[in-house]
């Protein structure tokens, strides 16, 4: 036997297993049990809401021998050839398909032969905004005026595209997205009901529901492609982002700290381990996008948003640590501009340039004119002034007189001289250099293969790092710092303490700083693979 899809299987049988549109699915039964059933029906709501699932019920339960509380029996005769597709009384058309004069004029003829069991033949058009206007035209006067014998169900997406003379002639039900919460305990009934012995964790089942988007059709196609691609094994959290191409929270965490601390270079070997993981691009920013949303919720409403986020306590609290670093109007611009990249991401031939030129502008707020970056570019000018005032950066104050001249540049600053004899064990080092990164442990390795190396005034050895996660990695925990200076120790057979500085680039480190790499032989090892 053929395999039937999930959201085939699992479509619902009764109006009980329908979740999310109680107030369509109350009145639909209400009428039925009442018997004021109405002759026309407009179903309008986004896709996998249970637009088609609810007509095929409201069907059934019209021409149920036995309904149960408006209801179908779904024993009866009429139910089950309902059911298997093969009732003449329920009449699907894809109006995508069948949108001409012609095909509507074949059913205003049908219209006028009675069913041949059953007390109602019901045409379920779906997609009806497809139709032409004269297919409209043709469709007014048998809509407004059918044989009692006959109900119109016509199912749309896009509402605003059915003309009005339609609409007043329908009685209308909008459809609501479905929450995650309602999707994933749908899902779960369901596969219980089923006697579907499943071996999904919780929390990837919860990240199904999330990525479906409020459509349980969806939810049911996504849980299904997971399935298959690791059939047999137990569903993991980290199979289904493999599976969809969806990147870890703790990923955008990463990203978003990169963004604050406007280092360019994080952010993008942040976005080289994505890409090279396979995951899909376009969903990146919709979810990056998200996660600032949170972010900003957090940010201005505290702990009353909490409901609306719908994430755990554990990311959570890493969104009020990260709100505390952030300031509104920053968050709210780095919004604006991965909005905008969603929309010019979607048919964009390199969608990584894209998002990487998005992510330079988010850590340069000073490329950026629009005016909601302007506290942003004040801000980056204030820390400029804090590394100035504290060392950090070294200026020289031009020559007299040449700076007066128009057009005259600011003479560069001097580059410490280098002492008159560098000590042995500090030449051993900076020889040995690549042999002593192999050695350590990652991230630190890539950290110090990056690195520049110099001397301080008191001969002690400078690690130069670029501003971002390699200088952070060290200056922010002392215990990183002191597990390289016990590696150097343990090199160079005697105490060995570091100074760690950090440069905005390359250009700055060569023009403020001595190269010790480029006086002393290094060995030329091959790089690990």
């Amino acid at each position: 036997m053929s395999y039937t899809a999930m959201y085939r299987r699992f479509r619902p049988s009764r109006f009980e297993e329908v979740k999310g549109q109680d107030a369509i699915v109350t009145t639909l039964k209400n009428q039925i049990q009442a018997d004021r059933i109405g002759h026309a029906y407009l179903f309008c709501g986004t896709r996998g809401t249970g637009k088609t699932s609810i007509a095929k019920l409201f069907a059934k339960s019209v021409n149920c021998e036995h309904p149960v509380n408006g209801s179908p029996c779904g024993e009866c005769a009429s139910c089950r050839a309902i059911a298997a597709g093969a009732s003449m009384n329920v009449i699907e058309i894809d109006a995508a398909s069948n949108n001409g004069v012609d095909n509507v004029r074949e059913i205003v003829e049908e219209v006028s032969y009675s069913p041949a069991e059953g007390r109602y033949k019901v045409y379920i058009i779906d997609e009806v905004h497809m139709l032409s206007t004269g297919a409209f035209n043709a469709l007014l006067k048998t809509l407004e005026e059918p044989p009692s014998y006959v109900i119109f169900i016509l199912a749309t997406t896009e509402v605003n595209r059915i003309p009005v003379t339609i609409l007043s002639r329908c009685q209308r039900y909008d459809f609501k997205r479905l929450s995650v919460e309602q999707i994933e305990a749908r899902m779960r009934e369901a596969l219980r009901d089923a006697g579907e012995t499943l071996d999904i964790e919780d929390r990837a089942l919860r990240f199904i529901a999330k990525s479906a988007d409020g459509a349980m059709r969806d939810a049911w196609s996504l849980l299904d492609q997971c399935l298959a691609f690791h059939f047999g094994q137990t569903l993991t959290y980290e199979k289904v982002l493999d599976v969809l191409g969806a990147v870890d929270t703790e990923v955008f965490s990463r990203m978003l700290r990169c963004v604050l601390d406007q280092s360019v270079s994080g952010c993008i070997s942040l976005l080289e381990e994505i890409v090279m993981q396979g995951r899909d691009l376009s969903q990146f920013v919709a979810d990056f996008t998200w996660y600032l949303r949170n972010l900003l919720l957090v940010k201005t409403s505290g702990e009353e948003c909490e409901e609306a986020i719908d994430i755990s306590g554990e990311n959570l609290a890493r969104l009020k640590e990260e709100a505390k670093m952030a300031q509104t109007d920053a968050i709210m611009r780095y919004i604006r501009s991965f909005s905008e990249l969603s929309g010019q991401i979607r048919y964009a031939g390199q969608k990584r340039i894209l998002i990487e030129m998005a992510l330079i502008r988010l850590c340069r707020p000073q490329m950026e004119v629009k005016q909601d970056a302007i506290l942003d570019r004040l801000r980056s000018l204030e820390r400029t002034v804090e590394k100035i005032e504290s060392g950090a950066i070294a200026i020289q104050a031009a020559a007299p007189g040449k700076a007066d001249r128009p057009g005259a540049a600011a003479a560069p600053a001097k580059k410490p001289e280098l002492a008159r004899a560098v000590p042995e064990d500090i030449k051993r080092i900076v020889a040995g250099w690549r042999s002593i990164a192999d050695k350590a442990p990652q991230p630190m390795k890539s950290y110090l293969k990056g690195a520049g190396l110099s001397l301080g005034g008191d001969n002690r050895l400078q690690i130069v790092l670029e501003e971002g996660m390699g200088f952070e990695y060290f200056s922010r925990n002392p215990a990183n710092r002191e597990a390289l200076e016990a590696i150097l120790t343990e090199f160079a057979g005697k105490a060995v303490e570091v100074e760690i500085r950090s440069v905005q680039d390359k250009n700055e480190f060569e023009s403020s700083y001595v190269d010790l790499s480029q006086i002393i032989h290094m060995d030329i090892e091959e790089e690990e693979t």
